[in-house]
Formats: C-alpha cells, sequence, structure tokens
C-alpha cells in the first residue's frame, strides 16, 4: 500500500480531484483514467482525511462511485476549506517562521536582516549541528514574503531596511459579518481564515441553498481579481470537458459573474484573436500568469457594461466588437383571475426586456438579446400560459417547441393535450 500525507503542495493537483468528485459529478476508480489507480488512491484517501464525515459512496454496475455528500442543514461553514489549510512544510520552513515571529514578537521591535539572522544563530539554533542553520538568502526570502503578504513591514531607514510585526487588528466585533462573507463571497477562504483566529462561538447563519463548490476556486479568482486591478492581461490553461488536454489562451479579464441561482462562477474577458468578449467557467482555469497592462481595458470593460443591457446570463453569442448579433425574443402569457402572481413574477425575474399589458388578462414580453437560448430555462416555467411566441432564432423556437412534444410523448399526451 502507498503511504500518503493529508499535507499538499501543489494545490491545482488536488483541485482537479475534487471538481471530478465534487462539481462534476460520480465516478468510479476505473472512470478516473487522468493519473494512475495507485494516484487516485492516494488523493481519495487524503480527501477522505480532510473530509471523511461527508464523503459518500453507491454502488453501480459499474463500481463503487465516491462522492462528497454535504447536508446544509447541518454543515454551517464550508467543508471544503479545509484543503486550503492542509498545505504541507518543511521543517526549516515551519522553524523558521516561529523563530521569526518570537524575534518579532511585538509591532515595536525593529530589526535589520543582519541583527535577525545573529539572533537566530546565536540565541536559537546555537545548540544545533550547523546544518540547522539558516543563510542570508533564506531569512531573506523569507521575509520578503511575509512582507507580500503584509504580516511583515519593511521601512527603508537610510540603507537599512528594518523589519518588525505588522499591527494586529481586532476583529473581534467583526466576527458576524465575516461569518457571513466566509460562505457567500467570492475568495471567502480569506474569512475562513481569518474566522480561526476568533472563538466563533454561535454561528449567526444558516444558508438553504449553500454554494460552496466555488471556494475550490479561489485561489484562480483572486488571481483574476490582481490582473484585473492592474488592468492587464493574462495568459490562461483552459479545460474542456471535450478536450483531451487543457489549451493556453492569452485573454484581458474584465469581469467575474456569480450566478445567484447556482453558484457558478464565469470570467467575461476579451479574446484579441477572435475580436470578441465571451465567457470562461472559473472552475475551467487554471495557471493564471499576468501579462502587460492592457492600454483598452477600459474601453473593453466600457463596451461589456453596454453589452449587459442584452445579455440574459453570460453568454454574448456571436457578438463581435463592432459588429452587433441581435436575437429578438417575444411571447405572450395569459393569466386566469387570481393568476395575478404569476404578472407580478413575470415583472420580477425579467433582468432585461419590457412587459406590455394587452388586456386585462394578457401580458406581451418583448427583449433584444444576444442569446435566446439563456433565456428557454426561464421561458419554459411559463407553459400553460404561453398563447404566443415569436423567436428570431428559429433553431432556439424550434428546439422549444421540440422539447415540449418530447414531453408530451413522455408522458402519453397528444399535441391537442388529450392524454
Amino acid at each position: 500500500m502507498s503511504s500518503y500525507s493529508e499535507l499538499i503542495k501543489n494545490f491545482e493537483k488536488i483541485r482537479a480531484y475534487m471538481r471530478e468528485f465534487y462539481v462534476y459529478g460520480f465516478k468510479s476508480r476505473e472512470d478516473y483514467n487522468a493519473k494512475s489507480a495507485r494516484s487516485y488512491d492516494d488523493e481519495r484517501r487524503r480527501i477522505d482525511s480532510w473530509l471523511g464525515e461527508h464523503m459518500s459512496f453507491v454502488r453501480s454496475a459499474e463500481g463503487k462511485n465516491v462522492f462528497i455528500s454535504i447536508d446544509s442543514r447541518s454543515t454551517v461553514h464550508n467543508p471544503l476549506y479545509r484543503a486550503w489549510k492542509a498545505k504541507s512544510f518543511t521543517d526549516k520552513d515551519i522553524t523558521l517562521h516561529f523563530i521569526i515571529f518570537d524575534i518579532l514578537s511585538t509591532p515595536e521591535i525593529a530589526l535589520p536582516l543582519s541583527a535577525i539572522i545573529e539572533k537566530i544563530d546565536k540565541e536559537y539554533l546555537s545548540a544545533f549541528p550547523s546544518p540547522m542553520m539558516f543563510d542570508e538568502s533564506t531569512v531573506r526570502k523569507k521575509l520578503k514574503e511575509y512582507c507580500d503578504i503584509g504580516i511583515i513591514e519593511a521601512q527603508k531607514l537610510g540603507k537599512r531596511t528594518l523589519y518588525r510585526r505588522a499591527e494586529s487588528i481586532d476583529i473581534s466585533d467583526a466576527a458576524s459579518a465575516l461569518s457571513f462573507y466566509s460562505e457567500v463571497a467570492p475568495c471567502s477562504v480569506i474569512g475562513s481564515y481569518l474566522l480561526d483566529k476568533n472563538d466563533k462561538g454561535t454561528e449567526p447563519f444558516s444558508f438553504k441553498h449553500h454554494y460552496i463548490t466555488g471556494a475550490i476556486d479561489s485561489g484562480v479568482l483572486a488571481s483574476l481579481f490582481s490582473a484585473m486591478q492592474k488592468k492587464c492581461s493574462i495568459t490562461v490553461s483552459n479545460a474542456n470537458r471535450q478536450a483531451s488536454e487543457p489549451v493556453d489562451l492569452t485573454i484581458i479579464p474584465l469581469r467575474v459573474f456569480i450566478s445567484v441561482q447556482n453558484g457558478r462562477q464565469h470570467l467575461l474577458a476579451y479574446h484579441p484573436t477572435f475580436r470578441r468578449i465571451r465567457s470562461f467557467r472559473i472552475d475551467y482555469l487554471s495557471s493564471v500568469r499576468e501579462g502587460e497592462p492592457y492600454e483598452r481595458f477600459d474601453e473593453l470593460r466600457g463596451e461589456l457594461d453596454r453589452m449587459q443591457g442584452k445579455m440574459w446570463g453570460v453568454s454574448t453569442g456571436r457578438a463581435r466588437l463592432g459588429k452587433e448579433s441581435i436575437e429578438h425574443v417575444e411571447f405572450t402569457v395569459r393569466v386566469e383571475r387570481g393568476e395575478e402572481y404569476i404578472v407580478r413574477r413575470l415583472m420580477r425575474e425579467r433582468r432585461i426586456g419590457r412587459v406590455e399589458k394587452l388586456d386585462s388578462n394578457t401580458y406581451k414580453f418583448t427583449a433584444e438579446v444576444y442569446d435566446t437560448s439563456e433565456m428557454l430555462p426561464w421561458i419554459r416555467t411559463f407553459i400553460c400560459r404561453i398563447v404566443q411566441m415569436n423567436f428570431t432564432n428559429r433553431a432556439a423556437e424550434n428546439r422549444f417547441k421540440d422539447d415540449l412534444l418530447e414531453m408530451y410523448r413522455i408522458y402519453g399526451i397528444s399535441e391537442e393535450g388529450e392524454a
């Protein structure tokens, strides 16, 4: 039996496994052919060590399918955060970490690199053999790493640089806000880390619809936000479930859209090769590398803002910069007496377009959109009340009607509505 550790060096590797078993559905040991069976067993046991109480399986003709099952009624905090908190480290890493913060025990203590190294050698490691000593380069890199993430501050005094611990911020009064943030916001694993520093006590929130899968995409999302803040291009690996290998793309990230219906996260980005703004599923993206600032960033983001007036979801259809491709959607519903709630829902749920009252029982919805097919699931919810429809995208209209006929067939109903 191969050995494994609960700790991980490469989060992207474990992210891929968690996507396969949680986001994309059930897989058996035989189904997962991206890695060896031995690697599969190691990663499955690692996930099981974090999420044991949430792991389930079913047996089918294809074999044993392992999956993660979470009951939001009894699970207050996203358990997938545990994967982020299982990062591995070497003995020297953890030793140097605690030594540095013992030396810089308060924000009032400010020391140059040379003094920190001298204290390490004389006061902490003098009893150890020389292999345990830390050279100047190692300590400097560790201090720079901590400065980059904000837990150590560097202050320039002439030619010397002094290092001090950053001031701690009392966040005890923000516990409720952090508890909410950690479960609903982008990159919410940050809130989970902050909550770990406080006694949680009674949790003030529970969620009927708890979209937890975005947790494993927090690293990618943080990189996208950083690139957007700098207004620069990125090169990113984009996986496609129909393709055998990820494809590297160079794009300009503009905005992140998050569905309030299913929690799925999309990046809206400009693809220079095709001169299009299009969407990319963030759970398909990995290895984000920042490029150079893009001089047309503000112009492109303004164009996306304008396009949102004709977007139902995240699709921009066949539209290109300077070349609109608009589809007309129109359907009429009839409501009976006492069904005013249908009209209220029509008004409330329309994201774009307009509703026109034709008479006391008839209302018409009209919209100009880039992609009619995105609207079909919503339009289906008005079946039995739709009396007329007209789509310029005839393929979408025919698909709607064909789906309805197929439903009739399955339930044994004739086109005239008779069983």
